[in-house]
């Protein structure tokens, strides 16, 4: 089994190198490789990964889900694992998924938990979320994976969602066989959180993800804004 782990990124040049030597030292001794798609960063974002082994592929999107689908064309691997590039990923979880494709699921995720101190209702918000996704067998986008042959199958991501791409993403690949909640967790950024609050989130998320809004185009401030 070969893993194909794909990291969509814009001007990560502070945490991208994390993420991808965490995913270096939780896929030792298996076959994977590491592919960033590199979303028109203007910092070290695409020279960073190449100095890590990473293959990079450029691209100019500002919409998260293409930028998934240029990385997962060139990705060579029979599992396709997504990773966001501000996220730290585990042995365990890694372990986890692979386990999981050998009993027969074709995909699943981890839903993350958020480094630093963020504010307490983001807290309750990340939790709320996690229960709904659990009940709807859907993923969060910091770690999800599926096999080859269902990202296929599906089509990839959806062009018209400009957020909550992995959960439509998710959700379509329940009709191609089992989904898997995995049990351990990734790690990802709160920054977020942080730099934004609770309502801007979640209002955003609700409203770019409407399909038939053609009017919003661009992710830019909570996704394409400050890296604090």
């Amino acid at each position: 089994m070969k893993l194909s782990f794909v990291i969509p990124a814009w001007n990560e040049e502070k945490l991208l190198g994390a993420t991808i030597k965490s995913i270096q030292r939780s896929s030792m001794n298996r076959d994977f490789e590491i592919i960033v798609a590199d979303d028109a960063s203007d910092d070290r974002t695409a020279e960073i990964a190449r100095e890590l082994g990473a293959e990079v592929v450029s691209c100019n999107n500002r919409q998260i889900g293409q930028t998934r689908n240029d990385g997962a064309k060139i990705a060579t691997g029979n599992v396709f694992i997504f990773v966001d590039a501000d996220t730290i990923v585990y042995k365990e979880v890694v372990d986890e998924t692979v386990d999981a494709v050998e009993k027969g699921y074709v995909s699943g995720g981890s839903f993350p938990r958020f480094d630093g101190k963020i504010p307490l209702l983001a807290t309750i918000l990340a939790k709320a979320l996690e229960i709904l996704f659990i009940v709807l067998r859907v993923s969060a986008g910091a770690y999800f994976f599926c096999t080859k042959e269902a990202f296929e199958n599906s089509g990839g991501f959806n062009p018209k969602f400009f957020a909550a791409e992995e959960v439509h993403f998710t959700k379509s690949l329940h009709k191609f066989g089992k989904f898997k909640t995995q049990k351990n967790h990734v790690l990802t950024s709160g920054r977020k959180f942080r730099t934004h609050s609770a309502f801007e989130i979640l209002s955003t998320l609700f409203l770019v993800s409407i399909p038939g809004i053609r009017k919003i185009k661009k992710r830019k401030n909570l996704w394409y804004g400050d890296r604090n």
